[in-house]
């Protein structure tokens, strides 16, 4: 409820209307026949004035030139304690809602913007009915009469705490928008960015007003169909109990990069709607791709650890020097490699003969078409028909690794590889290299990367290890060479033992 008057001396509240003597009744002056449209429009608009007043989300209250409240709304009412009836017509706040000490001050800070123009902001302590003290924070500005005289002030006030809780959401959000640590970008509820701020500019490739009001898909090469997945669910059930790891492509100067992005989600609502009404969704994320990387490297090089040592423990429980060099391929190609094979010189090759190295297949891990463990070949002896060039020769000539793929391969399997590690959506399937690459190779026809290692012990190349890869892997980088040529080690000592013991 709001009260309003300009002349009264009831400490209590604005006078009770006279009768008028004539009609014997109790309405106001101008409620006759003569002035009843104007007593009509003069109380609605009181209506609308107290209605407005008792609407408003700060308290405001209001002094005549003599400093005697006028108006009070029901916001200084919660704040406070006193209603409209017990503030209104009272001289200031002496005697009730401020300490005596305090209560001359206050008044003065008040009336003496009356004078001055603009805007002052003041701080009190103020009594609660209830006797409790509570800090506020005022803005005062004086009013001016038709004359143009001071005829008063009017003031909105809040609790202090209260206030320095709306100064901090602000200041938060300018720094979230300036330049936080954190990409941070609000989606409206068409999944469309409508503020982005520099770190989520970055990211996405472009400038901070470009990419306002722009679809995701032109943002994000590969992976918007899980993002948007995302803020369709925020959108629909909430924000998530914990980040999610998105993988996307996005737009660079050298065509793509594949990135990973921590995210958390909000679902914005407005808080002016009485029910829950969807505004958006705040998306915060972080680049970790870096740190994902350097901990899948990490578990690689943990497994493929283990899988030496459990290997070497297997191995050593062999009779047959053969059976354990086959058990190292089983463990080896565990995680790396589709096929393995194993071809030895055959017969004696002095070191630095121009003869041609010819080469027999004793080990071959492929079964019936597929892949499956390591099994011994019969050949009788007979060398593999290797071209001019092939990679085991090379490998052989060089004493060292050899890396070849099919044309065209690397690319896409590099591409679904990716797909694959990072749990995004299946990338069309990408074209897969003839078979006749590799069968001109004499390899499995389903292979279409390769990488050789020599088998090297007491100082002498024995043959070499082939690893092969399908179109669903990546192709061999150097980090696998490595490996290979760890796992071939252990091989050429096993093989040599065998030949050893053949004699």
């Amino acid at each position: 409820m709001s009260a309003s008057r300009s002349e009264t001396t009831d400490p209590r509240g604005p006078d009770e209307p006279e009768p008028d003597p004539a009609s014997g009744s109790g309405a106001g002056v101008g409620a006759g026949a003569g002035g009843g449209d104007g007593a009509e429009r003069d109380g609605a608009g009181s209506d609308l004035l107290a209605a407005l007043l008792d609407g408003m989300d700060a308290a405001l209250c209001a002094f005549d030139a003599n400093g005697v409240i006028t108006h009070w709304n029901r916001e200084a009412e919660r704040i406070l304690g006193w209603s409209a009836e017990e503030a209104v017509g009272r001289q200031g706040f002496a005697g009730w809602a401020a300490r005596t000490a305090d209560a001359d001050e206050v008044q003065a800070r008040l009336m003496a913007v009356m004078e001055t123009p603009g805007r002052q902001v003041d701080e009190f302590a103020l009594l609660r009915k209830d006797g409790g003290r509570v800090l506020i924070r005022t803005q005062s500005s004086g009013m001016r009469g038709a004359d143009g005289k001071p005829a008063g002030v009017y003031s909105a006030f809040s609790e202090v705490h209260e206030q320095i809780d709306l100064e901090r959401s602000i200041a938060l959000s300018e720094a979230l928008f300036d330049d936080a640590s954190w990409g941070v970008v609000l989606v409206d509820v068409d999944l469309r960015p409508t503020v982005v701020n520099g770190y989520a500019a970055r990211a996405l490739g472009s400038g901070r007003g470009s990419v306002l009001g722009r679809p995701l898909g032109e943002l994000v090469v590969q992976g918007v169909e899980e993002l948007e997945a995302a803020l369709h669910h925020v959108l629909a059930e909430g924000a998530p109990k914990s980040p999610a790891e998105l993988w996307v492509s996005v737009p660079a100067a050298d065509g793509e990069r594949r990135r990973c992005w921590r995210s958390g989600f909000l679902r914005l609502a407005s808080p002016l709607a009485e029910e829950p009404v969807p505004l958006g969704v705040g998306w915060m994320f972080q680049d970790v791709t870096e740190s994902k990387l350097a901990a899948q490297e990490a578990d690689r090089l943990r497994f493929r650890s283990s899988q030496l040592y459990r290997a070497g423990r297997a191995a050593a429980e062999c009779e047959d020097p053969m059976e354990a060099a086959t058990v190292y391929l089983d463990f080896a190609l565990a995680g790396f490699a589709e096929h393995a094979l194993i071809d030895l010189v055959a017969g004696e090759r002095p070191e630095g003969s121009a003869a041609p190295v010819r080469l027999v297949r004793v080990v071959e891990t492929p079964s019936g078409g597929g892949s499956g463990p390591g099994m011994p070949v019969e050949m009788g002896g007979i060398p593999v028909r290797y071209m001019t060039g092939h990679p085991a020769l090379q490998a052989m000539d060089r004493n060292g690794s050899v890396r070849a793929s099919a044309p065209g391969a690397s690319a896409a399997a590099a591409a679904s590889a990716a797909s694959a590690a990072s749990g995004g959506s299946p990338q069309a399937p990408a074209a897969v290299p003839s078979p006749a690459w590799a069968t001109s190779r004499q390899w499995p026809p389903d292979s279409v990367h390769a990488l050789c290692t020599v088998l090297r012990s007491r100082g002498r190349s024995l043959g070499v290890v082939t690893f092969l890869r399908g179109a669903s892997r990546a192709a061999f980088e150097r980090p696998d060479a490595v490996y290979a040529e760890d796992v071939t080690i252990r091989v050429a000592a096993a093989l040599d033992l065998f030949d050893v013991l053949s004699d």
